[in-house]
């Protein structure tokens, strides 16, 4: 059988279809008027729905030309972005791109990023980021997220805002390799072929500098190692940090090293985080809420602070040890400390000056123990379900700003005198809150009084903590 085409033959007709405007047997169903000088154009709704845009969205956008109405629903508002970007129509491209910006949705937000990069709408890109950035514990967790480009997953994947445990972003991204490679997602990961291993090491290589091995358990960084998926460049350097883990100083060493050898390559550019600490109250495993979020940065009052602090210790990682929490937090100036009671009280306090070590003045002079001074300490309480109240901040008085702190190597983080305000033990685990001694108490509420004892974590000493977050830079 053969095939015989005139392509020529039909552009002319078609061209003179077109031409024919006067003619009244031409069997137009479509017209087109411009309404500034009136001419019209005649058309076929067929012609305009194959090369153009569908007929239903060419008479929305004609209504709006004679009413000023417009109908946009999650739909049609991607055609009508597209159509009055093409030819310009301003007020169309305003009112669609709005519309888009305040109906983002999880299952669409893929194909907006595309658009929004493919039309370089910046605007509507650093939406689509950041409604990615507060919903990413769900994004991820979908199918969408496997459609992700790699510039696009980049970028995500370079922001501090996003909040998730590094195993499972890990692991997210192995399914992500393996969805653009085109390899069954329920292979197990120790049975894949060496050439299926090679071509997903070669489509994860670019995003997975961005896991931050370091957050990992030993029992993970195993795993991992053991399914042989990372490329070579990056699994050296995790073999030497797993072999270095039993060797604090060594280990310190090493990270540090690594840090400075990469800032150099690539001048000053700190994009990989493999042996970074996560940056920012967005780390935190206690802070979900953004009302909490939100009134902290307020509080603190310091943007240069509070976009540069770390998570130095959490009692999820480093355990419930006093000893080691004052080898990580002593001496590192302005400090945040949070506390999560099992009865799910949210409350801490916050330092501008630090806890002291024993080598400097304070502890010279007092021994072992001494009391530090900050006037711009203060106490909050976050969250209490048990009476329901809202977040409040409790400032240092004036007159006991010099007691602000109390220092003592074998107890925990210590605001106020010995044994008053805030104070943990020796284990992390339970402490006390006789507040109202060295910080302002609520309005009408007495210190010494069961309510002033009970105000930060519903009760004096009956309390125990699940967890325990101290943040600096």
């Amino acid at each position: 059988m053969e095939t015989y085409s005139n392509l020529e033959k039909l552009s002319n007709d078609l061209k003179n279809l077109f031409q024919n405007q006067n003619e009244e047997e031409s069997y137009f169903d479509f017209e087109i008027i411009c309404e500034q000088n009136q001419t019209s154009f005649k058309t076929h709704k067929s012609i305009l729905s194959s090369r153009n845009v569908s007929s239903s969205i060419l008479s929305s956008i004609l209504n709006y030309f004679y009413s000023g109405k417009i109908k946009i629903n999650l739909e049609n508002a991607i055609q009508i972005l597209i159509f009055s970007s093409k030819y310009l129509i301003d007020e169309l491209i305003g009112i669609s791109l709005n519309f888009i910006k305040n109906h983002l949705q999880i299952e669409t937000i893929v194909d907006i990023l595309k658009l929004s990069e493919t039309m370089n709408l910046n605007k509507l890109l650093n939406s689509s980021y950041k409604f990615i950035f507060e919903n990413f514990d769900k994004f991820i967790k979908t199918p969408f997220f496997l459609e992700l480009e790699e510039n696009h997953l980049n970028s995500i994947l370079s922001n501090y805002e996003i909040s998730i445990d590094e195993f499972e972003l890990f692991q997210s991204i192995i399914k992500w390799g393996k969805h653009k490679s085109n390899i069954n997602q329920e292979k197990d990961n120790q049975k894949l072929k060496k050439e299926e291993k090679e071509k997903l090491q070669d489509q994860i290589s670019n995003v997975i500098d961005k896991i931050r091995f370091i957050d990992f358990t030993k029992q993970e960084l195993k795993d991992i190692l053991k399914e042989d998926l990372i490329p070579e460049q990056i699994s050296q350097k995790l073999i030497q940090f797993q072999k270095l883990q039993e060797n604090e100083n060594e280990l310190n060493q090493f990270i540090e090293k690594e840090l400075k050898d990469f800032i150099e390559k690539e001048n000053g550019n700190e994009n990989s985080f493999i042996f970074k600490p996560k940056i920012g109250l967005n780390c935190s495993t206690i802070i979900q809420e953004k009302e909490h979020f939100n009134k902290i940065r307020e509080w603190i009052n310091d943007d240069k602070f509070f976009s540069k602090m770390r998570l130095g210790f959490s009692t999820q990682r480093d355990g419930f040890n006093c000893f080691k929490w004052h080898d990580i937090c002593d001496d590192q100036g302005k400090t945040l400390v949070i506390i999560k009671t099992k009865d799910n009280f949210i409350f801490g306090g916050f330092t501008s000056v630090g806890f002291i070590s024993n080598d400097v003045y304070w502890s010279k002079i007092f021994g072992e123990s001494g009391y530090i001074e900050d006037e711009n300490a203060f106490l909050f309480s976050l969250r209490n379900d048990k009476n329901d109240r809202k977040p409040e901040k409790f400032p240092v008085i004036y007159l006991k700003h010099r007691t602000a702190l109390f220092y003592q190597d074998d107890i925990g983080p210590t605001f106020g005198k010995f044994s008053s305000d805030l104070f943990l033990d020796e284990k992390l685990k339970t402490g006390g809150t006789n507040f109202g001694r060295s910080y302002d108490l609520p309005y009408g509420i007495k210190y010494g009084t069961n309510e002033a004892k009970s105000y930060l974590a519903g009760s004096y000493d009956k309390w125990e903590v699940d967890e325990l977050e101290t943040f600096f830079i």
